[in-house]
């Protein structure tokens, strides 16, 4: 049973489908509509509840990422591999060179492309067939039809009319901003374009788009409340507003779109420089500190989840198909429950001899789990993993043990106990994870090929013995475009490069950009970062993305990360690579795994991806660029 949470309220559900039907394109016949189904737009914009019934679809327009097909791939740096039973996926392609894979004209499985991309723009089907590049366009036209159309709401108080503006505003700039990260600047339309001229949209720099997002953004969250709950329009749905759009979101989002404008990739493209742009990192911190600054004055809903309570950011289980994400989780889009999401999207993080289903299966990369996730004592681990490290304890004898408590969180290793309950006695020599070399876990078709396995997004007992997957168990994964925790390392990246200090902040927080990352540590857990690392801006610079790559490991943003970062390309970024070992004869499995000792510890580059400068962008669609010569195409595609 698939039971899809829509943002409902006391809005006429009849009302919002007509307006649906009246403001999109479609080959029905109105000729043969009845008389009492068309609605004029005095009566569709004329209070709150019919201009929200209007609004309420652009939330219906926010692809799902995480259950965006059968089985979904959303991390398409260096983090993660998927197995050879998914030659069909985005993930896939791209780690063969072919960035072509994010267009449905272009996959190679049933027409379904990645999340990005789908053949349909209905905002009324399923996660499967939601992409991101139909819907944000059809997104746009819909906010700007809203904002043209906004002098007619003659029945309403002054709040109404900001809540719905800034809705219109949010959903304009977010949808441009999640397309210009992707392929470059874009023409950003804030009209509605008429249907009987040819387009003459020229394609902005990226700096030029950003901008116009960024007035976008500040107006909303100038509009818009911190809480709807505190709002008279509000109340009527109280406890009912956690998804809709709010201050909070607006402030973070021009922040995110700020920094994205001041990274090195998009100077380049605007300007020609290589380095990072100071003045929009200033901005950047500017709207982050501004965000930060009502969170820890408690004037916000928002807060950091304890540390015990982490896996809540992006799985629930046993509580009724609850949305995960807590107080932590800023922006996340609508969710099916039951079936979509329980039943294929988490088997394909364990491997198949204990769970059956898809033989797909994405697995943690090597050379990302050791570059990152560090020792305990805040050292990372030396970058040839078979030697040990004195400065930082690490053994290669016991290369699991003494680790970042976020390690233990985010990956299954070896000798870690998996099935929980009873198992038949033939079986019984998998209920721990397998993962040394030839071990049952492994494998390059449906086991893991790297010698680590996810365990962020899904409870151990997500296997065929435990059975998770029950309906009654009622497991439900829905990971968040946006949380608190990105907030605070955006923050500190942002002041950095904005004045180039380590210990810069904004004029409107508190906290330098240091101690924003050591808020993010001292959750886990951690220690201060070493002194050692805040000698220059270039070495802070590198342990802030460090602690990106850990905080945030496997949640969508590392292949952002990387490209805007100038990364995407080079060595060792473009490798991908597997741990390689023996069990001690000595070693007892049952006891604690990170104790564990091993022989022969090593990482073994399973490939290399053939990446040039044209990767840094997507290719634009060629039924696209060649609508009008204005349209043009990345360079290199």
């Amino acid at each position: 049973m698939k039971n899809l949470k829509y943002i409902k309220n006391k809005i006429n559900i009849f009302l919002s489908f007509s307006l649906v039907l009246l403001f999109s394109t479609s080959c029905l016949d109105y000729l043969e509509r009845t008389p009492e189904s068309v609605i004029s737009e005095e009566i569709a914009f004329l209070n709150f509840e019919n201009f929200q019934g209007f609004t309420e679809e652009l939330y219906q327009c926010i692809p799902n990422f995480t259950t965006s097909y059968w089985t979904a791939s959303w991390n398409w740096g260096e983090d993660e591999m998927v197995s050879a039973a998914g030659n069909f996926h985005v993930t896939f392609a791209f780690d063969r060179g072919n960035f072509w894979a994010w267009q449905v004209e272009h996959s190679g499985h049933g027409g379904q492309a990645s999340w990005m991309d789908k053949w349909s723009a209905n905002t009324n089907d399923n996660p499967h067939t939601k992409g991101l590049w139909p819907l944000a366009w059809y997104g746009i036209r819909k906010a700007n039809l809203g904002l043209e159309n906004l002098h007619r709401m003659t029945e309403a108080t002054d709040e109404e009319r900001a809540l719905i503006e800034g809705q219109l505003l949010f959903f304009r700039a977010w949808f441009h901003f999640m397309l210009i990260q992707h392929v470059g600047g874009l023409p950003y339309i804030d009209r509605v374009l008429p249907g009987d001229q040819q387009l003459r949209e020229p394609r902005l720099s990226y700096h030029e788009s950003a901008e116009k997002a960024a007035a976008d953004f500040r107006r909303a969250a100038d509009l818009l409340p911190i809480d709807w709950d505190n709002t008279v329009a509000g109340r009527r749905t109280l406890g009912r507003n956690e998804l809709r759009i709010n201050k909070v979101m607006a402030l973070a989002y021009l922040g995110k779109n700020l920094l994205y404008a001041g990274s090195p990739l998009m100077n380049l493209e605007s300007t020609g420089s290589r380095s990072y742009n100071a003045d929009f990192c200033r901005r950047s911190a500017e709207a982050l500190g501004e965000l930060l600054n009502l969170v820890e004055t408690g004037q916000t809903q928002y807060a950091l989840v304890p540390f015990d309570r982490w896996h809540g950011l992006f799985y629930t289980m046993g509580q009724n198909w609850a949305l995960s994400g807590s107080t932590e989780s800023i922006f996340r889009s609508l969710y099916w429950s039951g079936d979509q999401s329980n039943w294929g999207i988490t088997k394909q993080f364990f491997p198949s001899v204990i769970v059956d289903g898809d033989a797909t299966k994405f697995a943690p990369t090597a050379n990302y789990v050791n570059r990152n996730f560090g020792m305990a004592n805040g050292h990372p681990l030396p970058a040839n993993v078979s030697q040990a490290d004195a400065e930082s304890g690490y053994d290669p004898e016991f290369p699991f043990r003494g680790r970042d408590p976020r390690f233990y969180k985010s990956v299954v290793f070896d000798g870690v106990q998996v099935v929980q309950g009873s198992m038949p006695p033939n079986q019984e020599d998998n209920r721990f994870a397998n993962l040394f070399t030839g071990g049952s876990y492994r494998g390059a078709v449906s086991g893991s090929p790297t010698g680590y396995l996810n365990r962020k997004f899904v409870p151990l007992q997500a296997n065929a013995y435990d059975n998770a997957f029950a309906f009654g168990a009622a497991l439900h994964l829905n990971v968040p475009y946006l949380r608190l925790a990105d907030v605070y390392l955006m923050y500190a990246e942002a002041a950095l490069m904005g004045h180039n200090a380590v210990t810069a902040k904004s004029t409107n927080f508190d906290k330098t950009a240091v101690d924003a990352i050591n808020t993010i540590r001292e959750r886990a857990g951690m220690p201060n970062v070493l002194p050692k690392y805040l000698e220059s801006v270039p070495v802070f610079l590198d342990e802030v993305r460090r602690e990106r790559a850990v905080e945030l490991a496997f949640e969508r943003h590392r292949f952002n990360d990387l490209r805007r970062w100038m990364l995407l390309i080079e060595r060792p970024y473009t490798l991908k690579t597997a741990i390689e070992f023996n069990r001690a004869p000595d070693s007892e499995v049952g006891g604690d795994p990170a104790d564990m000792r091993v022989l022969n510890y090593r990482e073994e580059v399973l490939l290399e991806r053939p990446l040039a400068e044209r990767h840094y962008w997507l290719p634009l669609k060629v039924s696209d660029v060649t609508l009008y010569p204005e349209f043009r195409q990345n360079p290199g595609w």
